[in-house]
């Protein structure tokens, strides 16, 4: 399909590109920004005045559920919620019931995600089998099947000869470890700890956990060299840690979550379950550093953590309640907001969507995805459009993702999507203006 994209804001951070101009594609590529491209006539054209075309947003966070917890979320409704949400490329953690510690999963999840043609799924693979800390999983062979790197999920892996063994491996071949730093034994609770938690009674999660886990494999790090990312930091102390390792020439990456970029402990309020997310909300000190290490470079990405849960799972006491929130849909206005908010402007707003997540990807996106995260002539043509005057309310009922639980409904956000093109398709439109 031939897409004409007339008269919209370019913007693409990889490029620092910032200009009104009209972007060609064909064929599932960029053919031409900026300038008329030869013999090019176009089977759509998409008028997109007042609107930034900026390049697909690349979500290094998202929980489908799929297979394994359907009820909580199908593959379609997740894919179709990525794309209203401008996210063309994502990375999907092993935790599906059965996990993904299989070539043979691996290859059915991307090829029932393929026929949808809508975002592209990156799988990451087990690094343990099953998750369960002990054996290693054959890397090579999931790699092989697609797997973008390997990680433990939401499971910490306690046995340190374990972590040792699975970074030598890693670095042997080049493998990105992804892993949420988080001690076994201290990250039981389900709030953060301090006085919120202490006056509601709840089981605390204390900083320590995040920074032993951060200490320990720094220094496993430095003996095998290994590429680790980071996901979700949650503090202060974390993000001085992470400042300080980087400054060293560490190999590291890490990302954030919508939720504790924009959340503290006070939001639980009174016992909200909605509030119920790991890492838990911290106290507004972290979410203010996670903001400046967002802003400065010290964290890469910024993610929606996309867990889908049923309303059963949601409507329990706090500490009963599964942890997770919807995001997918929120992750663009969210970013926007915080880049308003802390005055880093438009295009840093954008880069830690889609260049900045893009890198941490590398070299694992193969050579035909390469180019994603950024809009430069021959690349991929998956691109996002949107409205940054579309100020719009958070209404969980009107989500496409299964999922309806989101600590942020009622909030208004910048910035509706208004056309997803993903690989030069049409993947989303809703141009009713609000």
């Amino acid at each position: 399909m031939k897409i004409l994209i007339r008269n919209g804001r370019v913007i693409d951070p990889a490029s620092n590109r910032d200009e009104i101009c009209d972007l060609a594609l064909a064929a599932g590529r960029v053919l031409a920004i900026g300038r008329a491209a030869p013999g090019f006539t176009p089977n759509k054209v998409v008028e997109a005045g007042g609107c930034v075309v900026a390049p697909g947003l690349v979500d290094l966070a998202v929980r489908l559920r799929e297979p394994g917890h359907e009820h909580a979320g199908m593959l379609e409704s997740e894919m179709a919620a990525a794309v209203a949400g401008g996210v063309t490329s994502l990375v999907c953690p092993p935790d599906t019931d059965p996990v993904l510690d299989e070539p043979g999963l691996v290859e059915m999840l991307k090829f029932r995600a393929e026929k949808l043609h809508q975002a592209r799924v990156f799988p990451l693979g087990a690094l343990t089998r099953n998750l369960q800390g002990q054996i290693l999983t054959e890397m090579v062979e999931l790699s092989e099947a697609g797997c973008v790197g390997f990680s433990q999920a939401e499971v910490p892996l306690g046995d340190t000869q374990v972590m040792l063994r699975a970074l030598q491996y890693a670095s042997t071949y080049g493998y990105t470890v992804w892993l949420r730093p988080q001690d076994l034994h201290l990250g039981r609770g389900v709030a953060a700890s301090g006085a919120l938690a202490t006056r509601l009674g709840l089981s605390g999660v204390p900083v320590a956990a995040e920074t032993i886990a951060l200490h320990t494999l720094f220094e496993l790090v430095r003996a095998t060299g290994a590429r680790v990312h980071l996901c979700r930091l949650s503090s202060a102390a974390g993000v001085d840690l992470v400042r300080q390792a980087r400054a060293e020439g560490l190999p590291l990456t890490c990302d954030v979550s919508i939720n504790s970029l924009h959340l503290t402990d006070n939001d639980i309020g009174y016992f909200d379950s909605r509030m119920r997310l790991n890492p838990p909300l911290r106290q507004q000190r972290d979410r203010d550093a996670l903001r400046a290490g967002l802003a400065d470079g010290t964290i890469d990405a910024l993610v929606s953590d996309h867990t889908p849960i049923e309303e059963d799972a949601k409507a329990l006491p706090f500490a009963e309640a599964e942890p997770g929130a919807t995001g997918l849909e929120l992750l663009l206005g969210l970013a926007i907001k915080w880049g308003q908010e802390s005055g880093v402007g438009l295009t840093r707003s954008l880069a830690v969507l889609t260049s900045e997540p893009a890198k941490v990807l590398g070299a694992a996106l193969g050579t035909l995805q390469a180019s994603a995260g950024q809009l430069v002539e021959g690349g991929i043509a998956d691109v996002c459009i949107f409205d940054p005057q579309g100020a719009w309310t958070i209404t969980p009922a009107a989500l496409r993702s299964q999922g309806k639980h989101t600590p942020f409904s009622g909030y208004e956000l910048p910035a509706r999507v208004r056309c997803t093109i993903a690989a030069g398709q049409i993947a989303y439109e809703d141009w009713q203006r609000a």
